[in-house]
């Protein structure tokens, strides 16, 4: 079958974009095709039907709208809802009262980073009544905070890494010979005064030069080894982990009626390379970031929107929170969530850096 030829989008004059608003606008909220008449009753578009109806078929021939069959009303295309995100909406800020509420939460957590990312998830989920995503922070080479050495039985112990950006990492150690918890604390204490901030190429170096006179020199260095390659292993990731919530509430929409359908979503961004380059191309970006529709890579994502911002410092550490929905999305509401709550992020970075 002929392909229909789209004429360019062009400028819109402002009926025409007061029209494609409103179709968007009643479409986000209905979740059914608009017709002119519809439009006509609900919005004050000063036009009359027969008028509404001529740009309706405008505006699908630009391929910014669809019908979905012959008697439907018009739907948005990926296109209609890129025109809308970047011509038409204004991007209001949260209420004030939202906004001391949200501030307030984070402040119960702001000495506890590994909270932060799950209730910004849950903070953009609540807000958006879609899915809130965040990743925590992560450095392009971690570095250590402090080395922990914990026994759990004769011959088996703990080894506990807290990174500077606050990620917590474990790894067991086998034990050659017996040590009691006073010996495992000694060799964190050495381990410490040598591998504090240090990365994995830092601390291999470090762990290269010990005096052979050190008590439980071999047991400095097995753990060292260890713990050399947990940073590597933790470098390498481009991703560290995704936090989400909300997940209800897109399973709530029309076009998720089908869990199946959502769960290979889910999928398609359990996938960290593909996450790790979302990551990377919103933190060179440096502002909020959409996704909609076909501009997402993986197919089992076509059908939904990512509103993303990156927070932290690009020198040091960046993670992102968003918004994940369909792509009949609250763009407006979305985005000004997500740019608020990437803001207080970045102020959390910055006091853990400071």
């Amino acid at each position: 079958m002929a392909r229909r030829i789209r004429r360019s989008t062009g400028p819109l004059d402002l009926r025409a974009q007061a029209i494609l608003r409103a179709v968007i606008e009643e479409y986000v909220t209905t979740a059914t095709p608009v017709g002119s008449q519809a439009l006509v009753d609900r919005y004050r578009l000063g036009v009359s039907s027969a008028t509404v109806r001529n740009v309706l078929a405008e505006l699908e021939l630009a391929g910014l709208l669809d019908h979905p069959h012959t008697s439907a009303g018009r739907i948005p295309t990926d296109a209609g809802y890129r025109w809308y995100v970047e011509s038409i909406i204004d991007y209001a800020p949260l209420p004030q009262v939202e906004q001391l509420m949200i501030r307030h939460q984070f402040g119960q957590v702001e000495f506890a980073s590994e909270h932060w990312f799950r209730l910004a998830a849950s903070t953009i989920a609540g807000l958006t009544h879609a899915a809130g995503l965040a990743t925590p922070a992560k450095p392009a080479a971690a570095r250590v905070r402090r080395v922990d050495l914990v026994s759990i039985n004769d011959h088996m112990a703990s080894l506990v890494v807290v990174l500077r950006e606050g990620s917590v990492k474990q790894s067991l150690v086998t034990l050659s010979t017996v040590e009691d918890q006073s010996a495992l604390t000694l060799v964190a204490a050495v381990l410490n005064s040598l591998v504090h901030d240090a990365t994995a190429d830092q601390a291999e170096t470090a762990l290269s030069h010990l005096d052979p006179a050190l008590p439980h020199v071999d047991l400095i260095a097995r753990v060292g080894e260890r713990l050399v390659r947990l940073l590597a292993d933790y470098d390498r990731a481009a991703v560290e982990e995704v936090f989400s919530d909300g997940l209800l509430n897109v399973m709530g929409a029309p076009e998720f009626a089908d869990s199946e359908k959502l769960r290979r979503v889910f999928t398609a961004l359990e996938n960290r390379a593909y996450l790790g380059e979302l990551v990377g191309n919103v933190a060179a970006s440096g502002v909020v970031t959409v996704y909609i529709g076909h501009e997402n890579q993986p197919p089992d994502m076509r059908e939904v929107a990512l509103v993303l911002a990156p927070y932290g410092r690009r020198d040091r550490a960046v993670g992102v929170v968003g918004v994940l929905g369909p792509t009949r999305l609250a763009y407006s509401e979305a985005i000004g969530t997500v740019r608020f709550v990437s803001g207080l992020m970045n102020e959390l970075v910055d006091h853990l850096y400071n």
